[in-house]
């Protein structure tokens, strides 16, 4: 059976809070009062917090009215109010602090904060402004500049100490560095074309209709890849065109990070500069192609001895090839080629070209060579090829022309990179021409048809 909650008469006050006053003093105690309501929670669940005490008239409460403090709302004296609609702390005793720990508000977000607080003008311990962007690009510049130059000196200082660690230890162990030696009394021809005799008399022979040598019909050949600027003169005599360089050409010289993307100092007397480098590695060249042969063996002649030579000169050890081909049926070309040695094996000649890569300071390139050349040669030369595109290009074309069976690469390094004039050799590989040109992406069919495209541009202008 359910009891029926009678909550009794309630007087109603129009004016105001609580009973009104005209029933307020005829309110006796015999009045019908809600009796025996729990007002505190039964649930731990159900956070309701204080509510107002209604027990002023039980007889709980009228036994210590001490325990309860005045109200505050009803009218009159508090003592005449049947109503006490104060909180009564001491009826309801406080939770146990630890069990409180697992509750939590619904809405924890903070407050919201005002955009602009009082006197931030003034605030002494405000976070500064954020710069300009043109600012902190120079700021970040600045920091990286002088990040650069600490890794500089500590990577020269580390250099320093591992060069020294290796003249230490070769003189205990084997090495495989040769020092580059120099042949100042040899001499090196770089004659161009209408200067050589036997190419006059080919022409008054009408052996062809157009000359060229090799390092300038190389050099059209692989136009697309050069990124350096050069020139060079074609003479027309009659139905013949001849393919000059001029006293002092940029041709007689060999590029250096020609393609890298790491820019060479400005400066021209600077020994890292792309003039300084090209008369270095043209240096470097030279010598490693006389340093390599076997200089107690047999030399091999040829027909005919070196146009270029007097009599008593030491001469460097070059072959010169004339060879010619069929572009069309009106155009015939022929092309001085040379070749560094000769290997004879069973009776079998093959000829060969020399030619020597020169590393200057590892730092522009990435790669240490004397750490990765035995053990990352593949690594070494993907670089070399990434920042020397024109040059090995430039060199593959002349082994095909000259028709040699082996090209041979070295790899020099100067003994200190700020010493342009002493250098070591660090090792040789070989390759076939026609092999390494598939390696490097060089298309023989476009060599030959970019040198056509010239020919035919310059037959049709009279």
């Amino acid at each position: 059976m359910v009891g029926v909650f009678e909550v009794g008469a309630v007087p109603f006050n129009p004016n105001g809070w609580g009973p009104p006053e005209s029933t307020a003093s005829t309110v006796s105690a015999t009045t019908t009062l809600p009796l025996h309501v729990p007002f505190a929670p039964f649930s731990r669940s159900e956070k309701l917090g204080r509510i107002a005490d209604f027990t002023r008239n039980f007889p709980s409460s009228a036994a210590n009215p001490s325990n309860r403090p005045s109200s505050r709302h009803g009218p009159g004296n508090p003592s005449d109010s049947p109503f006490d609609f104060s909180l009564d702390l001491d009826a309801f005793p406080l939770a146990n602090p630890e069990d409180d720990s697992s509750f939590r508000l619904v809405d924890a977000k903070p407050p919201p904060r005002p955009k602009f607080g009082p006197k931030w003008r003034f605030n002494q311990n405000r976070p500064q402004l954020p710069q300009r962007r043109d600012e902190e690009v120079e700021a970040r510049k600045r920091e990286a500049e002088k990040e650069r130059a600490r890794r500089d000196r500590l990577y020269n200082l580390n250099r320093s100490n591992q060069n020294q660690q290796r003249r230490e230890a070769a003189v205990f162990k084997s090495s495989n560095e040769r020092r580059l030696e120099r042949f100042k009394n040899r001499n090196f021809f770089k004659v161009t074309t209408t200067d050589d005799p036997v190419i006059r008399r080919l022409a008054n022979e009408d052996k062809a209709t157009v000359f060229a040598t090799d390092t300038i019909l190389a050099t059209l050949m692989c136009a697309p890849r050069s990124v350096y600027s050069w020139d060079i003169v074609i003479q027309r005599v009659g139905n013949k065109l001849f393919f000059d360089k001029r006293d002092g050409s940029q041709l007689d010289l060999l590029s250096v990070h020609e393609t890298s993307q790491e820019p060479l100092p400005e400066a021209k007397d600077d020994i890292n500069s792309a003039y300084s480098l090209s008369v270095e590695a043209a240096y470097i060249n030279q010598n490693f192609s006389q340093q390599v042969l076997v200089r107690d063996g047999n030399k091999v002649s040829f027909d005919e001895p070196n146009p270029f030579a007097k009599e008593g000169d030491e001469v460097a050890s070059v072959a010169y090839r004339y060879r010619r081909w069929k572009l069309d049926n009106d155009i015939q070309l022929v092309c001085r080629c040379e070749v560094q040695s000769v290997v004879d094996v069973n009776n079998q000649k093959s000829f060969l070209t020399l030619n020597a890569l020169n590393e200057f300071d590892p730092k522009y390139s990435g790669v240490d060579w004397r750490q990765k050349l035995e053990t990352q040669r593949g690594a070494v030369l993907a670089t070399e090829l990434k920042n020397n595109a024109n040059k090995f290009a430039k060199w593959t074309a002349q082994a095909i022309l000259a028709n040699a069976d082996l090209m041979k690469l070295g790899y020099v390094s100067r003994v200190h990179p700020r010493d342009h004039f002493n250098h070591v050799i660090l090792g040789v590989v070989g390759y076939k021409p026609r092999d390494f040109a598939s390696q490097i992406n060089l298309n023989t069919a476009n060599m030959w048809g970019n040198c056509e495209v010239y020919c035919r541009l310059v037959y049709e202008v009279k």
